[in-house]
């Protein structure tokens, strides 16, 4: 079923000075969709989400957030355009001195002008949807790194956005941990229709969750694969992107 495009790169370039990093960047991401961003390290893939959700500002290219071009809109109407994403960072990057509850509250308190009961309501039911039930009142170093992380993903839902930004969600945590961060992605967006986009390089949580992936290369600053993560594991002509997909040695790739 074809979906209205949500998201779209169009011929991005990033540079860090003299250094380019990526170079004509160009795909869409559709409307509901779990799509995966994956490479090798120092690809990029982290570098293209900050630019993504407008952390960065892009050398060339443009970037759509619906139909907003985030590179080239004026402060106020990208400010709006913020209403409409969640961003959970690979660190979680939740506020050390404020408790969960209250990192939860903060985008809530910045985005709109509910009363403190109705934001209190609203971070009650967002840290429920994570299951962080009873821990509103606790500090981030109180709780484990999943909670962090579910506690981070509540934060970024609390606005109700259309769409996810996810850095590498399962980072550091345990496969069993992993696994229900990857279950609860997947409840999002079945239940309430949330377009999510992750970079992530975690095999599992690529077959579990990806509708659709990108390989970054780092040799050639660009998209070298695209396509269903099975597709692109089992008949991309390029052994670089098989070896990643299939995390086989190179040789036995090459006699096969």
């Amino acid at each position: 079923m074809n979906r209205e495009e949500i998201v779209r790169v169009k011929n991005l370039v990033v540079r860090y000075g003299r250094d380019l990093i990526l170079k004509d960047i160009s795909f869409s991401v559709q409307e509901k969709e779990i799509f995966i961003i994956v490479g090798g390290s120092g690809s990029g893939k982290t570098t293209l989400m900050r630019h993504m959700v407008g952390l960065e500002a892009p050398a060339a290219g443009q970037i759509f957030i619906g139909e907003t071009d985030i590179s080239a809109v004026s402060e106020d109407r990208f400010f709006n355009t913020l209403k409409h994403i969640g961003v959970l960072f690979q660190s979680s990057a939740l506020i050390g001195s404020m408790t969960v509850a209250e990192n939860v509250a903060l985008p809530i308190a910045e985005f709109s002008n509910l009363s403190t009961g109705a934001v209190a309501a609203m971070v009650e039911i967002k840290l429920s949807l994570v299951g962080l039930e009873g821990y509103a009142d606790h500090l981030p170093s109180e709780i484990s790194g999943g909670m962090k992380k579910r506690a981070g993903l509540a934060r970024a839902l609390a606005l109700n956005p259309d769409i996810l930004f996810l850095d590498e969600p399962s980072a550091g945590l345990d496969p069993v941990i992993a696994s229900e961060i990857d279950s609860l992605i997947l409840h999002i967006n079945q239940t309430l229709g949330t377009t999510i986009i992750i970079v992530t390089h975690d095999l599992d949580s690529i077959f579990t969750l990806g509708q659709r992936a990108i390989m970054l290369d780092k040799s050639s600053k660009n998209i070298i694969a695209q396509g269903t993560p099975a597709d692109m594991r089992d008949n991309n002509p390029n052994p670089v992107v098989r070896r990643f997909f299939s995390r086989k040695p190179a040789d036995s790739l090459v006699k096969s």
